[in-house]
C-alpha cells in the first residue's frame, strides 16, 4: 500500500542510478567481459531486449551498454558485455566481483519479436553486435514454438574475438536453430566460416513474406546486410537495426545522440531499417 508520505521507487528518477555490485566477470576476449550485475537493495524494472542501461562507475563516469541476458531470468541479475575501449568501459571490463556500480534506466526501444505466429526469425551480428542480439535469442529460443526458422550469423575479425563461445558450441548442436559463424581472418586450426557475414546471409534461403531479420553491428556491416535481404525481397519494415551514438543522458534531453530527427537514446536504439537507411550515410561526431 502506498500513501500520500511513501517515497517513490528511486528508480523512478531517471537520472539516479541504482546500487548495484559486480557479481561475476567472465572474460570473453582480450578487451571484452561479461559481468553479472546484482542490486544492493531494490533492482530496475525489467528491461526488453535491445535495451541498454546507463552504468555509471564512481569516480570514472557513465556509459550505455546494452543489456546482454535473458529479459526473463527471475534471479535479480543483470548482464552486459563489454568492450574496454575507453576509461569508464575498460573500468567495467577489469571490475573485480564486488566493485560497486551504479545502474539506471533500462532505457531505449527494443527488438520487435511479435510477428505473426510461425515468422521465421534471422538474426545477423558482428562482433560486439551479438551482444545486443543475445536477448532477442535467448527470447526466441524460450518461445520456441512462435517461431518457424530461427537463424543466427555470428561474425568477427577472428577467432579470438568470437563472443560466447560455449554457448555458440551448444548452440551449434541443436536441430532446431541454424548457425552459421564465420570470421575474417581464420589463423590456424579454424575449421568455421571465412569471410563477411553477408556471405552465409546470401546463400540463406528465405521465404521473404515471413522473415524477421534484426541486424547489429558496424554501421556497413547493417547496409550491406540489409541490401542482401532487400534484394531477397524481405519488407524493408521487417528488417530491424541498432544504431549506436554518442548517448550521454540516456533519456531524450542532452542531445549529444542526435541523428537527424532522432534522438537515439530515446527514439532507439532499434529501429526499422526505413528509419535507419538514410541516418547510416551521416558519419558519427
Amino acid at each position: 500500500m502506498t500513501t500520500a508520505t511513501t517515497p517513490r521507487r528511486a528508480e523512478a528518477d531517471p537520472w539516479l542510478p541504482l546500487p548495484y555490485y559486480v557479481a561475476a566477470n567472465h572474460t570473453e576476449t582480450p578487451d571484452t567481459a561479461t559481468l553479472v550485475l546484482r542490486p544492493e537493495s531494490e533492482p530496475i524494472r525489467p528491461f526488453l531486449p535491445g535495451q541498454f542501461t546507463m552504468l555509471y562507475v564512481f569516480g570514472v563516469g557513465e556509459i550505455p551498454i546494452s543489456v546482454s541476458g535473458d529479459p526473463e531470468a527471475d534471479d535479480g541479475a543483470l548482464v552486459h558485455t563489454i568492450r574496454g575501449v575507453g576509461a569508464v568501459s575498460r573500468a567495467l571490463r577489469h571490475a573485480e566481483p564486488g566493485t560497486a556500480v551504479g545502474v539506471r534506466g533500462p532505457f531505449g526501444t527494443a527488438w520487435d519479436l511479435d510477428g505473426p505466429a510461425g515468422s521465421d526469425l534471422v538474426l545477423v551480428a558482428g562482433g560486439i553486435g551479438l551482444a545486443p542480439l543475445r536477448p532477442a535469442l535467448l527470447h526466441a529460443l524460450r518461445h520456441r514454438r512462435r517461431y518457424g526458422r530461427i537463424v543466427l550469423i555470428a561474425g568477427a575479425r577472428a577467432p579470438a574475438e568470437l563472443l560466447f563461445t560455449d554457448e555458440l558450441a551448444a548452440l551449434s548442436a541443436r536441430d532446431d536453430i541454424e548457425l552459421a559463424v564465420t570470421v575474417d581472418r581464420p589463423g590456424a586450426g579454424w575449421i568455421g566460416g571465412v569471410g563477411l557475414v553477408t556471405e552465409p546471409l546470401a546463400a540463406l534461403r528465405l521465404t521473404p513474406e515471413r522473415t524477421t531479420a534484426l541486424l547489429c553491428g558496424p554501421e556497413p556491416m547493417m547496409r550491406f546486410c540489409a541490401s542482401t535481404l532487400l534484394d531477397k525481397r524481405v519488407p524493408p519494415a521487417r528488417i530491424q537495426v541498432s544504431l549506436e551514438r554518442n548517448m550521454k543522458c540516456g533519456i531524450g534531453l542532452c542531445g549529444h545522440c542526435q541523428l537527424g530527427p532522432l534522438l537515439t537514446c530515446r527514439d532507439g536504439p532499434v529501429v526499422p531499417y526505413p528509419v535507419a537507411a538514410p541516418l547510416l550515410e551521416v558519419r558519427e561526431l
